[in-house]
C-alpha cells in the first residue's frame, strides 16, 4: 500500500458497516457471557459514530462471525486527536477480546494502519500499542472486572497523535537543512545534523520591527541526535518590548517552523520594581528553567559584584530576554533536553556580554579608576 492510497478499497465505500456489526452483536447478544461486550461496543458507537465500529475482515476474506476461535475481533476507525483531526489521517486498530475478558484477561490492541498521513508506521510504534495493557509505562493499567476497549483507544489515538507530531518537526528540521543547503551553494560544506542559527532576513520591510536599541545575539548551535537548540538574548529597557521582540522573531520563518520556536525568559526593573515572566512554548517547564537560571546568575553575580562594589552593573543581568530556539530531530533526548536549553541560554548570554566575567568587571573598574 502506497502513502496515498486510502486505506479503505473502493469497493467498501458501499458497505454497510453499522448492519454488519450490528450482526454481530445480534450474534453475541445470544449468550450472557459476552453481555458486557455487548454494552461496551454499543458504547463505542455512542461516542465514535455507528461507522466507527466495525466486524473485523482479514485481508480480503469473506465476512464472517469473527468468533470462531472465541475470540471476539472487532475494529475502530477514529481520526488522530486536535490539532491534527482536521487532516487525512484515519486510524484502523484491531480490538481483540479473549474469552475471559473482561474478568480475568485484558483485551489486546493492535495498529491495523500501514501509514498515519504520509508516514510509514514504524516497528516501534506497533510495538508499543500491542503493549498497551501488558505495560503501564505509557499504556493503560487494566484491572480484572473492568471493560476498558475504551480507554485503551484514546490511549493508542494519543500515541499515534504525539508520533505523527514529531514526525512533521522532523520533515520540517530537514526541509529547512534542504532550504540552508540551495541558499548556500553546491560548495555548502553544511552537516546534514547542523541547522544555522543566523536569520536570515529576506524582506526585513515585511517582518515586526526591533524596538529602537534592542540587538539581538545568536548563539552558536547546540546538536544532539539530530535535535538542535539555540539561544538568543538581548537587553531590554521596558517590559513593554518582549511582546515585540518575540513578534520579531516568530515572523521568521525558519523559527516560526521549529518544534519549540521561543521558549523563553525575562527580567526587567522598571522605577525600581522587578518584571519578569517565561514562557514553556509548549516545551513543558523549559521556561520555568532559564528563569532559574537567570535568577541563579542575578544571585550569584549580585553578591560577588557587591564585594567589589561594583553592585549598579547587576542591571546588565536583570534587564535581559533569552529565548531557546528547538528544532526537534525525530529522537526524544529525555531530561538531556533541558540542559541544552540551559546551555544555549546561558551561551547566549554570555556572548551578548550580560555575564562578563568578574576579573573583566574588575579591571573595567580599575581603568576607570585610573582614567
Amino acid at each position: 500500500m502506497s502513502p496515498a492510497q486510502p486505506e479503505d478499497a473502493p469497493q467498501e465505500e458501499s458497505r454497510d458497516y453499522a448492519h454488519e456489526l450490528e450482526a454481530l452483536v445480534s450474534s453475541l447478544s445470544r449468550d450472557s457471557a459476552y453481555e458486557q461486550i455487548v454494552s461496551e461496543i454499543r458504547v463505542l458507537q455512542s461516542i465514535y459514530g455507528e461507522s466507527a465500529v466495525r466486524m473485523y475482515t482479514p485481508s480480503n476474506e469473506s465476512i464472517g462471525t469473527a468468533t470462531d476461535d472465541k475470540v471476539v475481533r472487532y475494529e475502530v476507525h477514529l481520526d488522530l486527536p486536535p490539532p491534527h483531526d482536521s487532516l487525512d489521517t484515519r486510524l484502523k486498530i484491531l480490538v481483540s477480546l479473549p474469552p475471559t475478558y473482561p474478568s480475568s484477561s485484558p483485551p489486546q490492541l493492535q495498529l491495523l494502519s500501514l501509514y498515519i498521513g504520509p508516514f510509514s508506521v514504524d516497528t516501534n510504534l506497533f510495538g508499543s500499542i500491542i503493549r498497551t495493557f501488558i505495560t503501564s509505562k505509557g499504556g493503560v493499567e487494566w484491572l480484572p472486572e473492568n471493560v476498558c476497549v475504551f480507554d485503551g483507544v484514546e490511549n493508542v489515538r494519543e500515541r499515534c497523535g504525539n508520533w505523527f507530531a514529531d514526525r512533521l518537526s522532523e520533515e520540517k528540521a530537514q526541509d529547512i537543512l534542504r532550504e540552508d543547503e540551495k541558499e548556500k551553494g553546491p560548495d555548502s560544506a553544511l552537516s546534514k545534523d547542523y541547522l544555522p542559527a543566523q536569520v536570515i532576513t529576506r524582506e526585513p520591510e515585511l517582518r515586526p520591527l526591533l524596538p529602537d536599541g534592542v540587538n539581538i545575539v545568536v548563539s552558536e548551535s547546540i546538536v544532539d541526535r539530530k535535535s538542535v537548540f539555540v539561544g538568543r538574548a538581548c537587553g531590554i529597557a521596558h517590559p513593554s518590548q518582549v511582546p515585540a521582540i518575540l513578534l520579531h522573531l516568530m515572523s521568521e520563518r525558519r523559527i516560526a517552523r521549529a518544534a519549540h520556536p521561543i521558549i523563553n525568559a525575562w527580567r526587567c526593573r522598571d522605577n525600581g520594581i522587578l518584571h519578569q515572566d517565561n514562557d514553556d512554548d509548549g516545551e513543558t517547564a523549559a521556561g520555568g528553567r532559564i528563569a532559574h537560571l537567570l535568577q541563579i546568575l542575578v544571585s550569584q553575580y549580585g553578591i560577588a559584584l557587591a564585594r567589589i562594589s561594583l553592585k549598579d552593573t547587576l542591571k546588565d543581568v536583570d534587564n535581559v530576554l533569552v529565548v531557546v530556539t528547538r528544532y526537534f530531530g525525530g529522537i526524544r533526548l529525555g531530561p538531556d533536553r533541558f540542559k541544552h536549553i540551559n546551555q544555549a541560554a546561558r551561551n547566549a548570554l554570555e556572548l551578548g556580554g550580560f555575564l562578563d566575567s568578574l576579573e573583566d568587571r574588575k579591571s573595567s573598574s580599575r581603568l576607570k579608576k585610573k582614567s
